[in-house]
C-alpha cells in the first residue's frame, strides 16, 4: 500500500501548495535558483554525458518532470538513501517507491520510463545477432530486465538455429524464494515457436546468484526432455543484484 505522503504528485505538492498561497517552506530554493540549477544541470550533462553527473544527480533530472515546481535534489538522494543505487531505484516496485516523501504516480511513471527504455535497448541489441556472439549484452538485458525483482521470475529466451532470438518470455512468477517450473511446459513452448535452443533464466531476490540443487535438477530435468525433441540447452542464467551465475560456466551442466 502507497504511503500517503507519496499519493499527492499528481496535484500540486504540499511544498507547491505552500508556495501558491505565499507559505514556501524556508528550505525551498526560489524559481529563479531553481531554475538556474536545473539549466547548469543540464549543460553539465549536455557536455559531459553520463559520467559528469552523479547518479543523484541523474535522478534529478529524471524527475524534473513530474515536479516541475520544486527542488528534487532531496528526493534523489531520499532514493538513494532507501534502494543503494541508481538500478536499484528504477527497478523497485512502484508501491515501494511510493513508501519514499515526495513520490506517487507520475514520478513512479518516469523511473519506470527509464527502466523500460533500457531494457528495450539492451533487448534490441542481442534481438538484432545471435545471442552467442553478444553474451555480454544478453547478461546486461537479463540482469536489467529481472536482477533487482524481489520475487522470483522463470524467463526463457527461445532461439533459432542461428541462435538469434526468436522470443523471450517470462514464464512464472513465485515467491522470494520459489518459482514453480513444469518441464513439460518448457519444451512444449519452444516447439510451438519451432525454437532449436533456449537459454534459461532465473533471479535470485536474495542478491546472491549461486544456484541451488532445486537450480540443477530442474535444469537437467528440460534437458533430457528437450534434447530428444532437437531442442538444445544453452544454458540457465541466476542473475541477482550481486552479479550473475551461468550454470554451463560452473560445469553443472
Amino acid at each position: 500500500m502507497s504511503h500517503s505522503k507519496g499519493a499527492g504528485d499528481d496535484k500540486a505538492s504540499a511544498a507547491e501548495q505552500g508556495a501558491l498561497f505565499g507559505g514556501a517552506p524556508k528550505a525551498q530554493a526560489t524559481p529563479d535558483d531553481k531554475a538556474g540549477h536545473r539549466g547548469r544541470l543540464r549543460e553539465r550533462f549536455t557536455n559531459g554525458g553520463a559520467d559528469a553527473v552523479p547518479d543523484y544527480e541523474l535522478l534529478e533530472m529524471i524527475l524534473f518532470r513530474a515536479f516541475p515546481r520544486i527542488d528534487t535534489k532531496p528526493i534523489a538522494k531520499r532514493l538513494l538513501a532507501r534502494f543503494g543505487s541508481f538500478a536499484e531505484v528504477v527497478s523497485a516496485p512502484p508501491e515501494r517507491l511510493k513508501e519514499i516523501e515526495g513520490i506517487g504516480d507520475r514520478a513512479v511513471q518516469e523511473l519506470k520510463l527509464i527502466k523500460t527504455a533500457a531494457e528495450r535497448l539492451t533487448r534490441g541489441e542481442i534481438k538484432s545477432r545471435p545471442a552467442l556472439s553478444s553474451w555480454s549484452g544478453v547478461l546486461d538485458y537479463l540482469r536489467l530486465a529481472q536482477g533487482f525483482e524481489d520475487r522470483e521470475h522463470f524467463r526463457i529466451l527461445f532461439l533459432d538455429k542461428k541462435n538469434a532470438l526468436i522470443a523471450d518470455e517470462v514464464q512464472g512468477r513465485g515467491t522470494v524464494d520459489h518459482t514453480p517450473v513444469y518441464v513439460r511446459e518448457v519444451v512444449k513452448r519452444a516447439l510451438e515457436l519451432s525454437a532449436t535452443a533456449i537459454i534459461l533464466v532465473h533471479n535470485h531476490p536474495s542478491g546472491d546468484p549461486t544456484p541451488s540443487r532445486a537450480d540443477i535438477d530442474v535444469t537437467k530435468q528440460i534437458i533430457d526432455a528437450a534434447k530428444p525433441l532437437g531442442v538444445t540447452v544453452h544454458d540457465h542464467v541466476i542473475v541477482g543484484r550481486h552479479g550473475h551465475a551461468s550454470l554451463k560456466s560452473l560445469r553443472l551442466i
